[in-house]
């Protein structure tokens, strides 16, 4: 199978005129503004980047740049060798403070291990984060897909079963005007890429309340997802399962692993307020 073009996870490119917005706000710290945005810039970047690379990506000038990367090295964020910087295993503390205290992923966990030993698959959490989806649980049973999947993956949203479950519980405004800022990128000659049809597909999820994307992502990928609706029938998460096309056919995806998926996702949603 092809290999994705993105890897790892992914970060939009934020400049400073993103903040401007924040202007005049005294509780608005612009230094930590600037500083998170050089950690995710490294996204994508396994071996390291300049200052020349991060301040192309963020936006910020050189200097503003390398006293940031300075004070991350400082606190044991970062490394560097010459002119190149990386992140040091510090900066996992942060996602691990987020998944601890994040009780979706927690209350998930146990039942994604269980979903899966039951399947044979590998099955996934994600929350809508922007336009990607963002990977909050996982357990991993095969490696279906070129590109390795890990808590804090993105993904886009408009070509993956997690993503439009999740973009067909928003109202109809944001659906709208997310299918007129997207940009829509062939992945396979599957892909859906027209945004008419890709809307029909995303209101036919809403309505029948589960999604199945067949070699939209990356050839030979068959994926399909449920929403997680809590008590007061909130979608705050999407489960899934993705299986090689090739042996699990879209007739056993629908016998055999929708109602699992269904019963996992009830009793998850059953746990949120």
């Amino acid at each position: 199978m092809p290999r994705l073009a993105f890897a790892g996870p992914m970060c939009d490119k934020r400049t400073m005129q993103d903040f401007s917005e924040y202007e005049g706000n005294p509780d608005f710290v612009l230094s930590l503004a600037r500083g998170l945005t050089v950690v995710e810039a490294f996204a994508g970047r396994p071996d390291g980047a300049t200052v020349a690379d991060l301040a192309n990506a963020t936006g910020l000038s050189r200097a503003a740049v390398r006293r940031l990367l300075i004070t991350l090295e400082t606190l044991g964020y970062a490394t560097h060798a010459g002119p190149v910087y990386r992140l040091s295993t510090r900066v996992l503390r942060l996602g691990f403070s987020f998944l601890s205290s994040y009780s979706l992923a927690t209350l998930a966990s146990p039942l994604l291990e269980e979903l899966s030993s039951s399947l044979h698959e590998s099955c996934s959490l994600s929350v809508l984060e922007g336009d990607e989806i963002l990977y909050v649980a996982r357990s991993a049973a095969k490696r279906v897909m070129s590109v390795g999947l890990s808590l804090g993956s993105r993904l886009p949203a408009y070509c993956t079963s997690m993503g439009r479950v999740l973009l067909a519980a928003l109202p109809d405004e944001e659906l709208d005007a997310y299918l007129k800022r997207v940009a829509l990128k062939t992945h396979t000659p599957r892909t859906i890429v027209n945004r008419a049809a890709l809307g029909a597909e995303i209101r036919r999820v809403r309505r029948q309340k589960f999604s199945i994307v067949d070699e939209e992502l990356e050839l030979g990928l068959r994926a399909l997802a449920v929403p997680i609706v809590t008590r007061t029938g909130r979608t705050v998460a999407a489960m899934n399962t993705g299986v090689h096309a090739s042996r699990v056919s879209r007739k056993e995806l629908m016998d055999r692993f929708l109602p699992a998926l269904q019963r996992s996702a009830a009793l998850l949603g059953q746990s949120l307020g």
